[in-house]
Parts: C-alpha cells; sequence; structure tokens
C-alpha cells in the first residue's frame, strides 16, 4: 500500500508540473488536461467515498488532490470572462470532495464544470470522419488485447505481472460514467502509475477507432435491439444530435434524460454505428437523417402539415443532391429509397399512427446508411465511374435520340429538308441551354432539389402531350391512303413558320430534359474525382449513340412510308407513356402531387413506371388514349374508303 501511494504521488506531482511521460505528438492543451482530471473525479469518486464515509483512503486521497489541481490549473488558463465562474465551481467541488458528498453529486458537478470548460477554452473534441470500427478491432487486437483481453475484461495473459490491473472495460458501472472523448484522451495520454502507455504516436482517426472499438465491450450489438426505434423517439435524437455529442456525453448522463434502459440500447446502437451520426462529409445523408428525425418530431406533435413538409425537405434538400451519385453507382437502392420515402409521405399524410410513422422513418434510416457506404469515396472506383458515366448518357440520350430521329426522317420522307434546320437548332439550342443551367447551377445560383424535380416534372408531361398528339397523328398518316391524301392537301405547301418553330420547340423541350439530368448527373460525378474515366464512359456512350442513329436512319429510308409512319406512331407512343409516368413521378417528389404507393408494382425506370397510384394512372390514361386515338384512326380510315369506293 505504501509503495501504492507512492507511485499515486509522484504521479500527481508529475502532472501538477505538466511533465507527461506521453510523447511530443499529443500536444495536450491546459485544458484537456484539466478535463481530464474531471473525468478522473467523476469516474473514480465513487470507489473512493460511499454514503458519505471513506471507503478507499487512497482513492480519496487523489480525489482530494486533483480537485485542487483542477482549481489550480484553471487559475492558470489564459483570461477569459468564464473563468471566474469556473474557478467558483472548482472551488465548490473542491469543497464538495472535503465534505465527502455524494458520489452522484461529484459526477454531476465534473461533468457540469468540464462541459463548461471546454466551451470556454474549445479543443477538438470529435473525429473528424466516421470511425472505421473495423480499423479499432485490429488495432485493439495488436496494442491492447494482451493487457485488456481479446474480449476486454482486463484478463489478458500479460494483466498477472500488472499493479494496478488493466482496466475491464466489460464493466458497466464504470463505463457509464466514461465518454468516448474520455477514452480518446486516455488513449492519447495514456495513465502514468500504470502499464497504460500514451498512443499519441497513432493518427487521430485510429485513436477514434480505437476508442469506439473499446466503449462497445460495456455495450455489445446485443444491447442495441431497439435502439433504432428508441433513437427517433421525441427527445432521445435531441440529445445525441450529432458525432461530437455522441463523443461527449456519458451514458450515465444520457440515462438521466431518457431512463436507463433506453440509454443502453441507443449508447449501444450509436457506438456500433456512428454513421448514424455523420459528420456532413461526401457521401452523408445527415441533413436528410435529421430532417427526417424533425419530421417524427413534429408528427408526434400533432403536426401534420410541418411533418409533411420536413419529410420533403428531406428528400429534396438532404438526399436530391446525392441521388445522381447513388443512381450510378447502386440503382436498386436508390429505388428503395425513393419508394420509402414515397411511404413514408404517404403515412403522415394519411394520419396513420405514430408507430407505423416512426417504423418508416426508421425503415428510411437505415437505408441513408446503406447508401453512405456507397457514396463513400471509396466506392469512387475508376470502374464505377465509367460504368456510371457511360449508362447515364446512354439511358438519358436515348429518349432523346429517338424522338429527333423520328423528326428527321419524317422531314426526310417527306422531303421537307428546307426546315431540318429548325430540329437541328432545337436540340443545339438545347445542349446549350444546358451547359448554361450547369454554369449557373454552379457558379450563380444554385439548383434546389424542388427545381430540379420541377423541371423534369413539367418538361416530361409537356413532352408526354406533344408525344401523345404527334404519334396518335403519325399512326393516323400510317392508314391506308392516309398519306397520299395528306401529300396532295398540305405537302404542296411550304410548311408555315408556325410549324416549323413547333419542330424547334419540341426538339428543344426533349433534348433540353435529358440535358439537364445528364448534366447534373456528371457534375456529381465529377465531383468525386476519376474524371478520365467519366470522359471515357461519355466517349463510349456517344459512339454508341451515334451507331443506334446511324442504324435508325439507314433504316428508316428502306422503310416504306406506311410502315415507317406505323413503327414511328408506336414508338413516339410508348415515349409518351414513359414520359408521363416520369413526370408524375418527378412532380410527386417536389411535392406538388399527393402520394398514393402501390407496393405490388415494380419500379421500373426505364419503362417510366413508379409504383404510386397517380404515376400508375397516369401511364394508364396515356396509354388509353393512345389506343383509342388509333382506334379512332382506323374506324375513321375505313369509313373515307368505303366512301371513296362508293364514289368510284
Amino acid at each position: 500500500m505504501i509503495i501504492i501511494r507512492f507511485v499515486r504521488t509522484l504521479v500527481l506531482s508529475l502532472l501538477l508540473l505538466g511533465m507527461f511521460a506521453a510523447p511530443a505528438q499529443a500536444e495536450t492543451a491546459p485544458a484537456q488536461t484539466i478535463w481530464r482530471l474531471l473525468d478522473y473525479i467523476a469516474v473514480d469518486y465513487p470507489g473512493a467515498v460511499t454514503g458519505g464515509r471513506v471507503v478507499n483512503e487512497a482513492e480519496y486521497v487523489e480525489m482530494v488532490e486533483f480537485s485542487a489541481s483542477v482549481r489550480e490549473r484553471l487559475g492558470q488558463l489564459p483570461p477569459h470572462q468564464a473563468r471566474a465562474g469556473l474557478l467558483r465551481d472548482a472551488a465548490a467541488l473542491q469543497a464538495a470532495i472535503s465534505a465527502k458528498a455524494e458520489p452522484a453529486a461529484i459526477a454531476a458537478s465534473s461533468r457540469r464544470l468540464g462541459r463548461a470548460l471546454l466551451s470556454a477554452y474549445p479543443v477538438p473534441l470529435a473525429p473528424s470522419s466516421i470511425p472505421d470500427l473495423g480499423r479499432g478491432a485490429t488495432l485493439y487486437a495488436q496494442n491492447c488485447a494482451s493487457c485488456h483481453g481479446a474480449q476486454g475484461d482486463g484478463r489478458g495473459p500479460a494483466a498477472v505481472r500488472m499493479d494496478p490491473p488493466p482496466i475491464d472495460f466489460t464493466d458497466e458501472s464504470r463505463a457509464r460514467e466514461r465518454s468516448l472523448f474520455g477514452l480518446y484522451q486516455v488513449i492519447e495520454q495514456g495513465l502514468e502509475g500504470t502499464a497504460m502507455p500514451s498512443f499519441a504516436h497513432l493518427s487521430p482517426e485510429d485513436r477514434w477507432a480505437l476508442a469506439f472499438h473499446v466503449g462497445r465491450y460495456a455495450y455489445p450489438e446485443g444491447l442495441a435491439s431497439g435502439g433504432s426505434e428508441i433513437f427517433l423517439e421525441v427527445g432521445v435524437s435531441s440529445k445525441v444530435p450529432d458525432l461530437a455529442a455522441l463523443v461527449a456525453i456519458t451514458p450515465a448522463q444520457l440515462e438521466q434524460a431518457v431512463g436507463a434502459e433506453k440509454a443502453k440500447a441507443v449508447t449501444a446502437y450509436l457506438r456500433g454505428h456512428p454513421e448514424e451520426l455523420s459528420t456532413g462529409s461526401a457521401g452523408s445523408l445527415t441533413l436528410a437523417k435529421e430532417r427526417l428525425t424533425q419530421a417524427l418530431s413534429a408528427y408526434e406533435a400533432g403536426d401534420r402539415t410541418g411533418a409533411t413538409d420536413l419529410a420533403l425537405s428531406a428528400y429534396l434538400d438532404g438526399f436530391e443532391p446525392v441521388e445522381p451519385l447513388l443512381s450510378a453507382r447502386d440503382a436498386s437502392l436508390m429505388g428503395e429509397i425513393e419508394g420509402a420515402m414515397a411511404e413514408l409521405r404517404s403515412r403522415i399524410d394519411r394520419g396513420m399512427p405514430a408507430e407505423q410513422v416512426r417504423a418508416q422513418v426508421g425503415e428510411v434510416r437505415s437505408l441513408f446508411t446503406q447508401a453512405e457506404a456507397q457514396l463513400g469515396p471509396e466506392s469512387a472506383s475508376t470502374s464505377s465511374s465509367f460504368v456510371g458515366a457511360f449508362t447515364i448518357l446512354l439511358r438519358e440520350g436515348l429518349e432523346a435520340l429517338l424522338i429527333v430521329i423520328a423528326m428527321v426522317a419524317f422531314l426526310r420522307k417527306a422531303e421537307r429538308t428546307d426546315v431540318m434546320g429548325y430540329v437541328h437548332c432545337g436540340w443545339i439550342a438545347a445542349l446549350v441551354a444546358g451547359a448554361a443551367t450547369w454554369a449557373a447551377a454552379t457558379y450563380v445560383i444554385g439548383v434546389s432539389g424542388a427545381s430540379r424535380e420541377l423541371t423534369e416534372g413539367f418538361g416530361s408531361i409537356f413532352a408526354a402531350v406533344v408525344l401523345l398528339s404527334v404519334g396518335i397523328w403519325m399512326h393516323g398518316k400510317a392508314q391506308a391512303g392516309a398519306w397520299q391524301r395528306y401529300i396532295a392537301e398540305r405537302m404542296s405547301h411550304a410548311l408555315t413558320k408556325r410549324s416549323a418553330w413547333f419542330l424547334f420547340g419540341l426538339t428543344f423541350v426533349v433534348v433540353y430534359r435529358e440535358v439537364f439530368e445528364t448534366i447534373l448527373f456528371y457534375a456529381t460525378l465529377w465531383s468525386q474525382g476519376n474524371g478520365g474515366a467519366v470522359l471515357a464512359g461519355a466517349a463510349v456512350a456517344l459512339v454508341v449513340l451515334a451507331m443506334v442513329a446511324a442504324a435508325m436512319l439507314k433504316y428508316s429510308r428502306t422503310l416504306p412510308i406506311a410502315k415507317f409512319f406505323s413503327y414511328s406512331s408506336a414508338l413516339i407512343a410508348v415515349l409518351a407513356v414513359v414520359l408521363a409516368g416520369k413526370g408524375v413521378a418527378a412532380l410527386q417528389e417536389a411535392g406538388l402531387i399527393d402520394i398514393r404507393p402501390m407496393a405490388w408494382i415494380p419500379r421500373i425506370g426505364i419503362l417510366g413506371l413508379s409504383p404510386t397510384r397517380e404515376a400508375v394512372l397516369a401511364q394508364v390514361l396515356t396509354l388509353a388514349l393512345v389506343l383509342f386515338g388509333f382506334w379512332y384512326n382506323r374506324r375513321s380510315s375505313a369509313g373515307q374508303n368505303d366512301h371513296a369506293a362508293v364514289s368510284s
């Protein structure tokens, strides 16, 4: 006992003199040292005093000395308006320890003083990125398991020779009083008087990963059952809104706010899934998650309108900016998120029980977490960037190409190449406008999620309406004798300026919609690096599109005029149905149209099929109009042929 007292006194003397044995890399700030002393007091005081009686004299003497050190060191800090208050609180803490106050009161005073200290004298309190839990486990096995044991119970093979013994990280009574920041501090600085060395030679990222790993031994995954749902409850998520809050709060403090059982589940969940509180780095959906939590809180408070707006903001402001990149890397996951978000808004709109809304919020957050893994920089491989650039341009370009080629082929068949310039000017102007939109969005005004969806939605609806009429018209000309009559009546005269500008307008709208979408996708891909792969993917897609265009033009020349109109009308009608579904879906995502999910219907992007009642009805209505128009054309053509036969 005398030897132990001597060692602790020596350690305290070194602490008071600032002569830490830790390597210089730690660069311990004075405020950090004071905070660490306060953390010691909060954690170790219960082992010194119980019920107003000293139960461990050595521990109690240490607490008295540490509290005196806190007060002295506070007086040595640089001048600050909060310092006088900190000194008063330190004096009160010192007096309470001298009076052998209850451990709960001492812990609360120490934590309160520590928070006030770091508020006045800030130090880095949180990791700059999501801790890598796998890396933490590796570091623990390499550096800590021999002493603390493979299971963190303090029974490693080297522990038998140590006095004092290594800390048992599975001891919940001790762990509940220690924050992840406290663990990080010990890892960085070591513990003098023990065999615990400083690991300041590790990078901050590695030290945080190790702190998170160690912090999970008393709060393993088994305790996290229901933690995701509990975290979303009103008053819980607000206690741990971000990583800084998570690493600063102790489980005991969280218990005071939400109760012991909930605190255990939430602590286990968040320490095992820190990505739920990401810091806003690339691939982060922090804003989306925050809006989801706020939407749930508003809904549970009875504010359905506010909940609807917040859920919409979660999609438009939080998810929409990363949607292009996610679409390129995992289109199926993006579809799942869109469907889950639609279901959430539908449940809010229908006033469903709060439990069902909370469950849906939990599902969406889980999908967001999966998306963040896909969106991380480590996923930005050369191959993924190439494939993303290729598929995006091919998918978006094909729709516009089909319509432009159909119009070019039509004008050639009609021998009206004199107005071909209006078509070409239309798609060229769309490219220029798309580039201008990108420039404005990047350097001037920015394009919000709502603006993007509204542009896509209204553009698609307009194009669908126009294509519907054009498709029915072309189908009519495919009927026997209709083309010859049209030639006799109209094509002997020059197309009016109004008709020529109509060709320009249709080409512009259809192509601009696709250019607008493609540019936003490419801007996101480019920001992730691998610019060469993006350019290569775009070049290959352009070659494929050029080959498709050449083949279509060549094939159209060999088709009889009736078949050309028949095939073209069918193609354009299909595109009208596709664009009708896409347009309604985009307006739903912008919050302009209500959502009623139809879970049994698959989401098929290439067909514009979305699993919502409104989008499906729009496509069914468009298809019905197409079929009615085709039927009417056949009936009219049959009547005209009969009339012509009678006349002859």
